[in-house]
């Protein structure tokens, strides 16, 4: 008996351990997908310099700025590369304070 439930182990690790494999293999690529998703930042890098890009995909998201007290959120648009329809804009917080002499 104690033979039987070694091997029925065995299998059910088995078949556990197939089925990960088979649903890894069949999941849809997010290239190939036709949902939008959710916005996320991913490392970059921008003129030599370590940045964080903020991908938005639906016109429903909503993004919060937040700059340092005597500073405003300013983005500057600039069409993708290429012949792309699609836009990029960077955010910077600048200084909203005029200068002082």
């Amino acid at each position: 008996m104690t033979k039987l439930f070694a091997k029925l182990w065995v299998v059910v690790a088995l078949g556990a351990a197939l089925g990960v494999i088979l649903l890894s293999l069949v999941q849809v690529s997010p290239a190939l997908s036709t949902v939008a998703q959710a916005p996320r930042l991913v490392p970059a890098i921008l003129n030599g310099n370590p940045v964080s890009v903020l991908y938005v995909t639906r016109s429903s998201d909503t993004v919060l700025v937040r700059c340092y007290p005597g500073f405003e959120p300013s983005m500057a648009l600039r069409p993708m590369g290429g012949n792309s329809p699609q836009g990029e804009g960077v955010l910077t917080c600048v200084n909203s304070e005029p200068d002082r002499p």
